[in-house]
């Protein structure tokens, strides 16, 4: 029997009014019609999986009552039925989470069947159903919303976490949609807790075992309170979050130690040449969840000179020059800020680290800045062969760092 039309407010919108947070964007779900009828009202179609329309005046996204059904493996493997017998309650409890599938009418009236408000109140991410596991996608937003809300995941549901890493189900996820979730998730306060949320699962080893294998390798305690690598890498992306780093830089924290994995057993706590093992890594983990190229090429930095750079006072002046050239200084200064960010927050993402002081980021900013006041054009006007060009301009370069350098030491 065919149900009145009715509009609700799902999902996100009506979880963050509760909690008392800014609502950005509302999902509207549609009882009761037919795409013919969403259509004759003006409302745009744009859904290719199922029936979801644009209102014709604010642009939000409205989606006619749908079932779904698991027809193959992975995130896309769904069977979707719309029709206007579909109930609320039913459209609801295909939803991920308890606390996603409460609806508000236009009155302002709470409809909760899967008791979402509570789970909401106790700070738990339980799912709504066992069709949950049919979703592999379903892992990483649980673990996304981990970070975002400090919410715990309820045994059973981690159970079924566990159960879609063993059979294999998350295997099936493509690596776009996990870079997607990752980048969301090292933008939330917590990043941290989308990886140990992952890894409580095994889903940290399948989509990213780079990450995956820091954990439980040791460092030098007297650098590394913390010791183990994983856990370093943690406080670190935490640190950048509590910052407010752009995505590029928090990223860079992320990888920026992934060669200490593969140090020999022979050589631990150490673990010299790191950074180059590093760099082979981070190509490997972006090239595979295809990270975008600003995140791809400041993490090959970072991974590479992070250390030179934590030891930037003991550094020639040489040196601090192929530093600039390498990482292209000249040209993107505003990406060298975001190096020393990512750096930053490595020395900073300690156990028990209380300075937020990083005076290296300080140092070769002044010293960028004086290299950079070197009057090309003109020492290339007095070079009487224009092979000596780029070297001449190097050791200008390097006479100003030399000045600076000395007189900083006289002062201090």
């Amino acid at each position: 029997m065919k149900q009145p039309v009715k509009i609700y407010c799902v999902g996100g919108a009506v979880r963050d009014r509760l909690l008392g947070l800014p609502v950005k964007d509302q999902d509207w779900v549609v009882v009761g019609s037919t795409p013919d009828a969403m259509v004759a009202q003006g409302f745009v179609p744009v859904g290719r999986d199922f029936p979801v329309f644009l209102h014709p005046e604010t642009h939000e996204e409205y989606a006619l009552a749908r079932t779904e059904r698991k027809t193959a493996p992975g995130y896309k493997g769904f069977s979707v039925y719309a029709s206007p017998e579909v109930t609320l309650e039913e459209d609801l409890l295909r939803r991920d989470f308890t606390v996603n599938a409460i609806a508000q009418d236009e009155l302002g009236n709470l409809i909760d069947p899967n008791h979402g408000i509570d789970d909401l109140h106790a700070g738990i991410l339980r799912h709504v159903s066992d069709a949950f596991k049919e979703d592999p996608v379903r892992i990483l937003r649980g673990a996304r919303f981990a970070a975002r809300f400090d919410f715990k995941i309820a045994a059973p549901t981690l159970t079924l976490m566990c159960g879609m890493v063993n059979n294999g189900e998350v295997d099936a996820l493509v690596p776009e949609r996990v870079w997607q979730e990752l980048a969301r998730s090292l933008m939330e306060k917590h990043p941290s807790r989308f990886f140990n949320t992952l890894r409580s699962c095994g889903a940290l080893e399948k989509t990213m075992p780079e990450i995956d294998a820091l954990f439980g390798v040791p460092q030098v305690a007297k650098f590394h309170p913390e010791i183990d690598c994983g856990l370093h890498t943690m406080l670190v992306i935490d640190d950048a979050a509590r910052h407010d780093y752009a995505l590029e830089v928090r990223f860079a924290a992320l990888s920026h130690d992934l060669g200490k994995a593969t140090t020999p057993a022979d050589m631990l706590p150490r673990h010299i040449g790191h950074e180059l093992r590093s760099v082979a890594l981070v190509k490997t983990l972006s090239d595979r969840l295809r990270a975008t190229g600003e995140c791809r090429e400041l993490a090959l930095l970072c991974a590479r000179y992070h250390s030179d750079i934590h030891r930037a006072f003991e550094l020639r002046s040489d040196t601090l020059i192929k530093l600039f050239q390498s990482s292209d200084a000249w040209r993107r200064p505003e990406r060298f800020v975001q190096l020393l960010e990512a750096c930053a927050s490595d020395a900073r993402g300690r156990k028990n680290h209380d300075q937020d002081l990083y005076p290296q980021a300080d140092y070769l900013l002044q010293l960028l800045a004086v290299a950079r006041a070197v009057n090309a054009g003109e020492i290339a006007s007095l070079c009487r062969d224009n092979r000596m060009i780029p070297q001449a301009v190097q050791q200008a370069r390097i006479a100003a760092i030399d000045k600076r350098v000395q007189l900083s030491r006289t002062i201090s």
